[in-house]
């Protein structure tokens, strides 16, 4: 048996639709004799006989009702895909995946993803939260649309859509001796005598300060290690030592005046980059390009402005 020829099963549809192939003739605008030929090819493919024909006209048959029936799901089927792709093209309806690093929680839950919400009320949103490497790995294997991460390495299959340049500053409590202090920038010799808390080895803060360690000479002996952002804060906020941090992952305690964020003289350091990457070669339509264009606008302006 051959595939069902489906232009064929429209002149079986509208014959029996129309009780007559002269009827179904006239609204399709061909000759009677083109109808029958269509549906007794239709009938030779198929090796089923599909229509009775009767002194009034045609019926079909149960092979016929089983080709139309098919028929029916078919244009339904077709319906809904095109009623979904308009409502994609109208942002009335999608899903969109992020992963992120955890220090750009606070800022997009506060600035650029409620006005996404706002403006595109029926897309939905995923985030997962994860460390530099594993947000790359999300975006190579196009389980997530998008990153933003802190000062990712380079990577051939990542494409870095905009990028903003976001020193890592040291962070601590206002009463933290060094913070009562410091008048300007604090040296990485400044800072080593002092307890400190850092992110593990896969965050991209961690790597470059490993960086600034080697060329300064300097190692620091962290008393806390975690993946948690929130920790890290915590233990800044508690007054049990400093942490190293861009200034948006604390800058809402900072508006509270429960941290601060010194710069730290070193060129490594003072070159962080927060960036919003998407897998080379995908070609993101619909709500993802949308917000897409929507955070590399919120990532310029918040550059401008700080």
């Amino acid at each position: 048996m051959k595939e069902i020829n489906e232009k064929r099963v429209v002149y079986l549809y509208e014959a029996v639709k129309m009780g007559t192939v002269r009827a179904a003739a006239d609204k399709l605008n061909v000759a009677p004799s083109a109808v029958s030929r269509q549906i007794s090819l239709l009938e030779e493919e198929l090796a089923c006989t599909l229509i009775e024909r009767h002194r009034k006209g045609v019926t079909s048959t149960e092979a016929g009702d089983i080709v139309l029936r098919f028929y029916g799901e078919s244009v339904a089927s077709e319906e809904t895909c095109i009623s979904q792709l308009q409502l994609l093209r109208g942002l009335q309806r999608g899903h969109i995946k992020l992963a992120v690093g955890e220090g750009f929680i606070d800022d997009l839950m506060s600035g650029p993803l409620p006005e996404f919400n706002r403006l595109y009320p029926y897309l939905s949103l995923s985030i997962n939260l994860a460390g530099s490497n594993e947000v790359i790995r999300l975006i190579e294997q196009d389980e997530v649309h998008m990153g933003l991460l802190f000062h990712p390495d380079n990577h051939p299959n990542i494409r870095s859509q905009v990028m903003s340049r976001q020193p890592i500053c040291a962070i601590f409590s206002p009463q933290h001796p060094l913070a009562m202090q410091a008048a300007g920038a604090l040296t990485l010799e400044e800072l080593a005598d002092y307890p400190v808390a850092l992110p593990e080895a896969h965050f991209g803060v961690r790597q470059l300060l490993a960086l600034a360690e080697f060329k300064e000479r300097i190692r620091f002996k962290p008393i806390l290690t975690t993946n948690s952002i929130s920790a890290l804060k915590h233990f800044a906020r508690s007054n049990m030592g400093f942490t190293f941090l861009p200034r948006f992952a604390v800058a809402r305690e900072i508006e509270d005046k429960q941290l601060i964020a010194i710069p730290v003289e070193q060129t490594i350091l003072a070159g962080g980059e927060a960036h919003t990457i998407t897998r080379l070669g995908r070609q993101l339509s619909g709500g993802p390009l949308h917000l897409l264009q929507h955070l590399m606008s919120w990532m310029k302006a918040f550059e401008e402005n700080h």
